[in-house]
């Protein structure tokens, strides 16, 4: 038989390789006849010729077998890849084909070993000359079918890299779906190649990957890499996804422009419709970024890539992966609303388009973007103009829970991220699970951290602060505005409230000394009171036009007030009729006493009302010293503490001299049952008889008279301030001293509110006394000074409806109104002049801020049965059953529903840990109480005071905070390099020993605020 040279056979070389496997045409002999002949209008010729070509050659094979091993020689095969043959050229995918059908042909034969280590060489070659894909896909099919072809070693290191190199040229200009699709099998091919390699040879994976990235990273700016390169991701195994993102950000030679271009590149990837695991790569690398610290990488490429990440949600193939990264990149990026505000614009369209797009995947798909889109408003809320019509669009679509969004945005800030790819000092310190913000100790300063966050807790006056329009006519207020604001939306894990402890500290408090927290707060609040009734005045004299203008508008978000309403301390949401010139702080924090004095001989009344914003509750003198004292010294103190309201006189141990450290003395504990603070607010209130050196001159009688004293609360504050005055000053021993008794904190309490039936006459006699017995008077004070349970079981039969009033004399009715425990104020040390502040909040999750569902049942309950705890009279506690959800000390729930705030350091705790502390540490005691009052109707709050939500930031606050977030984030990305190259030895922020004076427990030295407030002995001590 007559064998015909390859030379008068062209159509042997045109034979595509899969027809050695099938015997058929493979990718359309359209095509591959079109490459051999070069003229497209010979289809169906040439296919014959490549049928018959293949017959032909397979014939020869078999049957001529030595012949057909000389002819197809390693020097022929040489000659062909370098070369080619004749018109065809040596880069035409058939020359491939042409070699690939030839060794399937030629496998059993050992002339074949030769070929391969020709092949070896030359395709490594090839790689380098970076081949068109179709080249580049065929090659790809030999070298899967003969493996024996792919180079070895470190050539085979080499041509990974080499083949990884021409992927990034790769490119494809079609547009018709049937070229795009080609285009994508191509690359498929190849990609499929590195991976059986990699899998082959683990070795040549690293260095592939590292080819990747020195592509992807290269800021040429003539070199775009093609997004063909996201083949390869789904090959790399998913388990190393820690290893190399941690090699990637901690490697110090790789420059931020270069991080940035690699991460702008692998976003783009995004579009790629095949690759898989994409999504898990860039969020991993966003992450990495954030763990240690490059912020300004992260918010470069958030900006760049944001609205192209969004694009790709037009389209079904990638949307999934899409819509991962861009809610990682919203979520995460919570210094500033303008990433998301860049989106705001497309929402609606897209909304619309997946509601209409009959794909069975869209409604889940809308479902979770909606999802999204509800949290990235509630963070950036107080733009109703953009808003408004994304909110018509997704109305009808269920919106996430309040505890759900901010659980999702606490987990996904940049400054949460972990920052495991960090060691050493790279560690740094970012906000805590809570999501709350502490206070950085500027040097002893823990009394106002102590104080403003438990103002911040206090609900209903924060969102008041924050929802005023002020200018710099109020400018302590202004403070305390941007201070709130900052507290609740700042990045930082610990704000330093520098320019607010300038603003607001008494002129008599020693820079970086210790001071006493209740006296901070009542000059806090006179300030704050006295600088909005100043403006009151002020406002008062100027014309009658303002009012109205100020007054026309209900909306609390309006941001442009007139230029004549700005001096007002108040939104126009929060004012009051024009009769009501109340400000902020009396109507949050103000309440009113009567003190009456009846003269017991004539029974004639002298009655003055003051206003108070806190009681100083002192501690009954048999229950707080070890040994009964005699009934005159032991009324003294009381007499001191009932006038010790604001409004009144100061307490009396504010006004003592300080005595030295060294003379502080403590009051042992007695085995009497533990006082509460009902017990101290019936102390506070209870008759007292004025006699002997107190006796009071009676105008009536015009002589010193035996009389009975009284103070009642006739106006409850809607936040009830109490301050247990612990520090004292002991005339005879001349020394300041600490009552350590423990008192017991009932989380509600009922305070009896006396209203006036009648107008009362201040300071002057009446002719129609209070008809009042004294010994019955004296029974009850009795009773008061020395509680007990059985008493306490009589007055809750004796008692009525809290609702209810009853009636005395026909002057006084009696109303029991009902507080829910806000926050406390705990004092550990042993004297005013030294020791630590910290404080408890309850966390309120609720949107408008009401109590925990259990104290409302215990409310709606009581009120219901009739049956509270105490008199109408008396102040008393309200149980609650331990099934309700308040007491149980292992409820996870439970546990969340306090806050400990410690300096810098905020964490979860309990009410149980509230109870325990001065049981556990005898040196830590409740100072300063807060109780919020709960008005129950028909299940609902009502109070004009409350505002339902919390307010929107005004632009001046907004921008405040955006630019200090900005800052931080650069703060923090400075830290982080400036710590990386520092030695291994370099000291860490926390201090194991606090440097306060006395040393308590949780420092208040100036090293006290950077990590924790007090360094590990706060920590170990103060969270349970």
């Amino acid at each position: 038989m007559k064998i015909f040279p390859v030379k008068e056979s062209p159509s042997w070389i045109g034979q595509d390789s899969s027809d050695c496997h099938h015997g058929q045409d493979f990718g359309g002999p359209c095509e591959l006849g079109s490459l051999c002949s070069g003229e497209a209008g010979h289809c169906e010729e040439d296919a014959f010729q490549k049928q018959i070509g293949f017959q032909v050659l397979e014939a020869y094979a078999r049957y001529h077998r030595p012949d057909f091993e000389r002819f197809f020689s390693k020097d022929f095969v040489l000659g062909l890849l370098q070369q080619g043959y004749g018109q065809l050229d040596r880069k035409d995918p058939a020359t491939i084909d042409y070699i690939h059908c030839c060794l399937r042909l030629l496998i059993s034969c050992p002339s074949v070993l030769e070929i391969f280590s020709v092949i070896q060489v030359e395709v490594l070659r090839m790689v380098c000359e970076r081949p068109e894909p179709a080249l580049c896909a065929h090659l790809s099919t030999v070298l899967s079918d003969f493996v024996q072809c792919i180079p070895r070693d470190k050539s085979g290191v080499l041509f990974c890299q080499q083949l990884v190199r021409t992927i990034s040229y790769f490119h494809c200009f079609a547009s018709q779906e049937r070229e795009l699709r080609e285009y994508v099998g191509q690359v498929t091919k190849v990609s499929t190649l590195l991976q059986n390699i990699w899998k082959a040879d683990p070795a040549t994976l690293l260095p592939s990957l590292q080819e990747v990235f020195s592509i992807i990273s290269s800021t040429d700016p003539s070199f775009d890499p093609s997004i063909a390169l996201a083949s390869l991701v789904q090959h790399i195994p998913v388990q190393m996804i820690t290893v190399l993102i941690k090699s990637l950000t901690t490697d110090h030679n790789v420059k931020d422009a270069s991080m940035t271009k690699a991460l702008c590149r692998m976003i783009d990837w995004l579009s790629w419709p095949l690759a898989q695991h994409v999504d898990t790569w860039v969020i991993a690398l966003l992450k990495g970024l954030a763990a240690v610290q490059k912020f300004t990488i992260l918010i470069d490429v958030t900006l760049l890539k944001i609205e192209l990440v969004f694009s790709r949600l037009w389209y079904p193939i990638v949307r999934q992966g899409a819509l991962s990264v861009l809610s990682h990149m919203l979520l995460s990026f919570q210094h500033s609303p303008e990433a998301f505000h860049l989106v705001v614009p497309h929402v609606v369209h897209l909304v619309q388009s997946l509601r209409t797009d009959g794909l069975h995947s869209s409604k889940a798909f809308l479902l979770q973007f909606t999802e999204l889109i509800h949290c990235m408003m509630y963070q950036y809320s107080g733009f109703p103009d953009l808003y408004d019509h994304i909110l018509e669009a997704i109305k009808d679509l269920p919106k996430p829970g309040e505890e759900k969004i901010k659980l999702v945005l606490n987990q996904s800030a940049w400054t949460s991220q972990s920052n495991s790819f960090a060691s050493g000092p790279l560690r740094l310190v970012g906000k805590s699970e809570t999501g709350k913000t502490g206070l950085v100790n500027l040097g002893n300063t823990c009394f106002l951290n102590s104080i403003i966050q438990t103002l911040f807790m206090a609900t209903d006056f924060r969102r008041h602060v924050l929802s005023l329009h002020l200018n710099g006519s109020n400018p302590l207020m202004k403070k305390l505005q941007l201070l709130f604001a900052f507290l609740a939306h700042t990045q930082r894990a610990a704000y330093a409230p520098k320019n607010f402890l300038e603003a607001s500290r008494p002129p008599w408090f020693n820079v970086g000394s210790q001071q006493d927290c209740s006296e901070y707060l009542r000059f806090l609040l006179d300030r704050l009171h006295e600088e909005e009734k100043t403006l009151q005045v002020l406002e008062s004299v100027k014309p009658k036009v303002a009012p109205p203008v100020n007054t026309s508008s209900k909306d609390p978000q309006a941001q442009n007030p007139p230029d004549n309403c700005e001096d007002s301390s108040l939104s126009p949401d929060e004012m009051k009729p024009e009769n009501d010139g109340r400000t902020l702080i009396e109507r949050t924090f103000g309440g009113k006493l009567i003190t009456g004095i009846r003269c017991m001989q004539c029974n004639c009344i002298s009655e003055k009302e003051e206003p108070f914003t806190d009681l100083s509750l002192a501690f009954c003198p048999s229950a707080s010293q070890g040994s009964p004292q005699p009934e005159g010294p032991s009324e003294e103190p009381k007499v001191l503490c009932q006038g010790s309201v604001n409004g009144g006189s100061e307490t009396p141990e504010a006004a003592s001299a300080k005595a030295p450290a060294s003379n502080v003395q403590f009051v042992p504990v007695t085995n009497e049952p533990a006082l509460s603070v009902p017990d101290l607010v019936n102390y506070f209130l209870a008759p007292e008889i004025l006699d002997e050196e107190n006796a009071y001159f009676c105008e009536k009688c015009s002589s010193l008279q035996r009389a009975e004293r009284t103070m009642k609360v006739v106006s409850a504050p809607e936040y009830l301030i109490l301050t247990l005055l612990r520090f004292s000053y002991d005339a005879k021993c001349h020394v300041r001293r600490k009552i350590l008794d423990n008192v017991t904190i009932p989380p509600l309490m009922r305070l009896p509110v006396h209203a006036p039936l009648m107008p009362t006459q201040c300071s002057s006699c009446t002719s129609s006394p209070l008809q009042v017995d004294s010994p019955e008077s004296s029974e009850n004070l009795a009773k008061k000074l020395k509680p007990s349970q059985k008493d306490e079981e009589e007055e809750e039969k004796e008692g009525a409806v809290g609702a209810e009033q009853i009636h005395k004399g026909g002057e006084m009715s009696v109303q029991s109104v009902p507080y829910v425990l806000s926050s406390v104020v705990m004092h550990s040390g042993m004297s005013s002049e030294s020791g630590h502040y910290y404080s408890y909040g309850h966390n309120i999750n609720g949107a408008d801020g009401a109590q925990h569902p259990a104290n409302h049942f215990a409310l709606r309950e009581d009120l219901e049965n009739g049956h509270p705890d105490g008199g109408l009279s008396t102040c008393s506690a309200l149980s609650i059953p331990p099934e309700r959800g308040v007491a149980l000390p292992n409820s996870g729930q439970e546990a969340r529903d306090w806050l400990l705030f410690n300096d810098s350091r905020v964490t979860f705790t309990s009410f149980q840990s509230v109870q325990n502390i001065t049981n556990r540490f005898p040196k830590d005691t409740a100072y300063v109480l807060m109780y919020r009052k709960q008005n129950v109707n028909g299940g609902l709050m009502a109070n004009g005071m409350r505002l339902s939500v919390e307010p929107p930031l005004q632009k001046e606050l907004l921008d405040a905070i955006i630019k200090d977030n900005k800052l931080y984030l650069q703060e923090q990305e400075l830290n982080a390099r400036t710590q990386a190259l520092q030695a291994p030895s370099s000291s860490c922020s926390f201090r194991p020993n606090g440097s306060d004076d006395n040393n308590p427990p949780g420092s208040c030295g100036p090293s006290g605020g950077g990590g924790g407030g007090g360094g590990f002995n706060t920590i170990s001590r103060l969270v349970f």
